[in-house]
């Protein structure tokens, strides 16, 4: 599939290869060839294989485990186009893993998210494709063009093949969620409960109330970021312990670090429910109760609509 501005580029660096290729596959346009290697110290060298003056190239890499590194090649990747002259370079992020540092939490902290649209706009993207987004307003730390895809389309197909949606539930399992679950639960036409966690800690959840009778519902809790499983597991808990039917998770990317996997395969959860925009891990695929969907035609589709030049946000109406 080429656009009529001229033919479009796949690149893909080394976070999330799987997902690339599916996107690859859905557009019909093999991935360019391309070396990224590291020298001996780890320093990261790449090099383009194949011509792409004045083409549109669309570089996917999410920045997750190891982020630096992940992030240091996907800069790399765009200066290395830049300089062979292509046309337009659109970073395609499933996954942008500073996302979480969006403001000053304390004095004296940064704030890291706005020095990573920095960076990567410096570098010579000319824009910017990421998908849920931690924080809208990340959109307005980049002076290119931003688009923010949404996973819900591929999450609400999912859950009505397999839930009753007369009896569901959305859940948001914190305050900070709710803008997201009411989509969700809008989408799909059910009601809507919320978990009221307070955190003592960095890292420790502690569940307090759930707003919204939940008892013999089928719950769904819905969030963008998975990674120690703390509060989907305490919300869990303090769900089916005000009589819920059963607790399911759709959460879009699966960070999962430390014994999160064990954590939530130990847990009351029937299911947790995340993308491959961060490439799930040997632990993630024989977890019994984790199941993987993919949103590479999501991305697919919004990567042939920019290239285009289509409406891309007619793809979430």
């Amino acid at each position: 599939m080429s656009s009529e501005n001229g033919p479009m580029k796949l690149v893909a660096g080394n976070s999330n290869r799987a997902l690339a290729e599916a996107i690859a596959a859905y557009l019909a346009s093999p991935l360019t060839k391309a070396v990224v290697r590291r020298f001996a110290d780890m320093e990261i060298f790449v090099e383009i294989q194949e011509n792409v003056r004045g083409q549109d190239v669309f570089v996917v890499q999410s920045t997750s485990f190891p982020a630096n590194d992940h992030l240091m090649e996907l800069l790399i990747i765009i200066d290395a186009l830049r300089r062979a002259s292509a046309k337009r370079i659109t970073a395609v992020l499933p996954y942008f893993g500073y996302a979480r540092q969006d403001r000053k939490p304390g004095p004296r902290t940064p704030i890291s998210a706005k020095l990573v649209a920095n960076l990567i706009t410096h570098a010579g993207a000319d824009r910017v494709m990421t998908l849920d987004l931690h924080a809208g307003q990340i959109q307005g730390f980049f002076d290119i063009p931003t688009d923010n895809l949404y996973s819900a389309p591929v999450m609400v197909r999912d859950i009505k093949d397999r839930f009753d949606i007369s009896n569901l539930m959305v859940v948001s399992p914190d305050v900070g969620g709710v803008v997201r679950a009411r989509a969700l639960a809008k989408r799909i036409d059910a009601q809507l409960a919320i978990v009221d966690k307070r955190r003592e800690r960095p890292g420790e959840s502690e569940v307090m109330n759930v707003i919204g009778n939940v008892e013999g519902r089928s719950c769904i809790l819905v969030d963008d970021i998975v990674d120690s499983g703390g509060t989907l597991v305490n919300a869990a808990e303090a769900l089916l312990a005000r009589g819920a039917k059963e607790v399911t998770a759709y959460i879009t990317h699966g960070v999962l670090s430390g014994g999160a996997v064990a954590r939530i395969t130990a847990s009351k959860l029937k299911e947790l429910v995340i993308t491959d925009s961060i490439q799930p891990t040997e632990a993630v695929r024989v977890a019994r109760n984790i199941r993987v969907v993919s949103i590479a035609s999501l991305i697919g589709e919004a990567v042939a609509r920019t290239a285009h030049e289509e409406s891309v946000s007619s793809l979430f109406d």
